[in-house]
């Protein structure tokens, strides 16, 4: 018998274990290595240059091979990165791993919330999706802030041991993801005969034609991903930042952890304002994301820092109502691709504005 709170309950450690690391504070790893802002946003360009190539195929996989496959995948993706990272000592072997970490990134991005909602449906309780994607932004956030936390004894210590604990986290997560039962809809069970390049080339065919004709999942998606872009990158070069205003090592942990908390509120505080348009809530989201951005422009570090938690809030907010929306809207055989494609606006959004906002944020 298949037991929907056990399923979830999996999902839930993967995340834990796939999103709680000493190198969270990875662009404050690099600035201490002596990578300057400029260097590190080409580091953020090569995430976003690999993740805009290998997104979108990366989900066709999933919704072909199965999600709980595409998840394993993930997880060796970022291990791979890792080891890398541990033998670095230039600019290029970084953006080498920065590359599998964004494979890491592609493989489970649609994956994960396609096994969910699937599993869900299963057992007719799709309803509770919102909250199971609140949970999962705040163990996000949660693990991310720890993470962060993090960050002074992460520099003490040097990258190499901080991505060593890594690869054992890792490890743990594989096994976890191999007890995950996998989810056939009747669409999905109907296609296993399929040749693999016919089946592939299908997916894809009819998860373009969805998005020919659902122009408003489209409109939902770009809004989210420019949104999600601006608050990313704020909270990315606030690591680098902070530091250059004199807050120390051990404080800027504190801060990190203290600006991630703002997406466990937003995560929260969404799921008690289930009347608000989706109109509403972007408007909202972007009024605080921008009053963030504004305000990461003051000599003061803890303005700065309450302008990170403000945009957090917006961003989580907008994110958890937007995957929501999206779900409904997904056929079960497409869904992880279409999943994907999100991201892929997203990764599409970052290319352009991640060296710009280097710049900006380097010499404005």
């Amino acid at each position: 018998m298949f037991k929907i709170k056990k399923q979830l309950s999996k999902l839930y450690t993967s995340s834990v274990l796939g999103n709680l690391s000493l190198t969270g504070a990875w662009v404050a790893i690099l600035a201490a290595r002596g990578y300057s802002l400029v260097e590190i946003s080409i580091a953020e360009t090569v995430f976003h240059i690999t993740s805009i190539i290998f997104e979108i195929p990366s989900g066709v996989f999933a919704d072909v091979f199965g999600r709980k496959k595409m998840l394993i995948v993930s997880t060796i993706m970022r291990m791979i990165g890792n080891i890398i990272m541990i033998l670095s000592n230039n600019l290029f072997m970084v953006c080498i791993s920065i590359a599998f970490m964004a494979l890491s990134y592609n493989f489970s991005s649609g994956s994960g919330d396609a096994l969910a909602y699937d599993s869900l449906k299963l057992v007719k309780m799709e309803s509770r999706f919102e909250k199971y994607e609140s949970n999962q932004l705040i163990i996000y956030r949660l693990c991310s802030g720890i993470s962060t936390l993090c960050a002074g004894f992460a520099l003490t210590i040097g990258h190499r041991i901080a991505y060593g604990t890594d690869l054992i986290t890792g490890a743990i997560q594989i096994m976890i993801l191999f007890s995950l039962r996998e989810i056939y809809t009747k669409d999905r069970s109907k296609n296993k005969e399929r040749k693999l390049v016919s089946k592939l080339i299908k997916c894809f065919q009819e998860s373009l034609a969805f998005l020919k004709k659902a122009r408003k999942a489209m409109g939902i998606m770009l809004c989210n991903s420019l949104i999600g872009a601006v608050d990313i990158l704020l909270l990315f070069f606030l690591q680098a930042k902070l530091p250059e205003k004199g807050m120390s090592e051990w404080w800027l942990g504190l801060a990190l952890l203290f600006m991630e908390m703002g997406g466990i509120v937003g995560s929260k505080l969404i799921l008690k304002l289930p009347k608000l348009s989706y109109k509403q809530i972007f408007s909202i989201s972007t009024l605080l994301v921008m009053t963030g951005l504004l305000l990461e422009h003051s000599p003061l570090c803890w303005i700065m820092s309450v302008g990170g938690f403000i945009a957090a809030v917006g961003d989580d907010a907008l994110q958890v109502r937007t995957n929501a929306l999206l779900q409904n809207m997904f056929p079960s055989e497409q869904r992880a691709t279409l999943t994907s494609v999100d991201s892929f606006l997203f990764s599409a959004i970052m290319i352009v504005s991640s060296p710009l906002a280097g710049f900006i944020f380097t010499y404005w």
